[in-house]
């Protein structure tokens, strides 16, 4: 298929899905104007199981083609540095949702963090207006990159090279939005955001949310909108591999896991809430046929696998290293149902400048937890 079939298939599987925000009725215009391939540079990179190799246009356009325009779940990876992936075009869901997550109205002044290939900056451009959107940009080559793009395709963007996480001192927002997932919300978003704005942020690769200064300016706080995967802020110490901790020894120790192992896979909030409750310990899934097996590791020392028996919810954890993972994550399962048991939309998150903390149903009396991984600040 040509380009622009593989770009109308694409927005009509987001129509079916019901993923264009319906309130936001700018948002699906835009991006079908500024489609992905206009952004997409002319080497791309897939996995082939063992590591990210590139798809160059020139000697296969097809194959090119299909990852600019695979699923709307799915990212297309634009850069890979030391093996790992770096910068990506979004999933087409993903910037969809955060762009309403965003609320942005004309004439408002607009913060972006990563720019990438220009595509969101240039979709926010055209709604916010000419001279209302700066976009900052880590690596100097993806800057240009960027502002070539943004140039090409009506210009009135500010790129600035620089680190996002410190955003564009000296200025006032009413919008911020990144498209790198940080673990804390940088204070310096909410300084540079004026009270009332709003901050649109991915949050431990796993959620994002949307948050609302105070009108003091001394706080934001807002909920968690959905679901999303992104690549972490450069210079992140993503730690070590769940296979680099594990290694060839064998288990130290062998156990039963009396959860419904299925259930860790299937529930998004239940995820997410072990994300909350135990934010350094990273869970994995996966299935195969109608068995489970859970993979988990703490980045350093300590690893786990939860594996359950064919057609039964219940399993056998094995685990090394001197932490009990698995029990760690059954004591965070237990806060999780003392908590109500609540879904991803009923959490949300509150910054001030002493720190951050995540909170569930209510932000002044539902249970919180602080995401500087010590235990929770209030019980449920």
């Amino acid at each position: 298929m040509e380009l622009p079939e593989l770009q109308a298939r694409l927005a009509r599987v987001m129509d079916e899905r019901g993923l264009w925000p319906a309130d936001s009725p700018w948002v699906r215009p835009t991006m079908e104007t500024y489609a992905r391939h206009l952004f997409a540079p002319d080497r791309l990179w897939t996995w082939d199981g063992e590591a990210y190799v590139n798809v160059d246009r020139a000697s296969d356009a097809k194959a090119w083609a299909d990852l600019v325009y695979a699923d709307p779940a799915d990212s297309t990876i634009t850069q890979v540095s030391d093996g790992l992936p770096t910068s990506s075009l979004s999933c087409e869901e993903v910037v969809a949702d955060m762009l309403d997550s965003l609320m942005l109205e004309a004439g408002q002044p607009t913060l972006e963090l990563g720019a990438a290939t220009g595509r969101n900056a240039r979709l926010l451009a055209e709604r916010a207006g000419p001279g209302m959107v700066t976009t900052v940009e880590y690596d100097p080559r993806l800057a240009a990159t960027a502002a070539a793009n943004l140039a090409a395709t009506g210009g009135g963007v500010e790129v600035i090279t620089g680190d996002g996480v410190a955003g564009a001192p000296g200025r006032k927002f009413l919008r911020v939005i990144s498209t790198f997932a940080v673990e804390e919300v940088p204070w310096a978003w909410v300084a540079q955001t004026a009270p009332g704005g709003r901050i649109v942020t991915p949050w431990g690769r796993l959620g994002h949310v949307a948050l609302t200064v105070a009108p003091d300016g001394q706080s934001a706080t807002g909920w968690v909108q959905g679901l999303a995967t992104f690549m972490p802020a450069r210079g992140t110490n993503q730690g070590l591999e769940w296979d680099q901790i594990r290694g060839s020894r064998p288990p130290a120790a062998e156990e039963p896991f009396a959860r419904d192992v299925q259930q860790l896979h299937q529930n998004a909030s239940l995820l997410f809430a072990l994300r909350v409750i135990a934010p350094d310990i990273r869970v994995r899934t996966a299935t195969d046929n109608s068995a489970v097996t859970i993979w988990l590791h703490d980045g350093h020392t300590s690893w786990a696998t939860i594996a359950s028996d064919m057609g039964e919810g219940t399993g056998v954890s094995r685990q090394g290293g001197p932490r009990r993972l698995a029990a760690e994550l059954d004591a965070a399962w237990k806060q999780w149902v003392a908590a109500g048991a609540p879904s991803l939309y009923d959490f949300g998150m509150t910054r001030t400048w002493e720190g951050q903390y995540i909170w569930a149903h209510d932000p002044e009396t539902g249970p919180r937890w602080s995401t500087a991984e010590t235990p929770p600040l209030r019980a449920a």
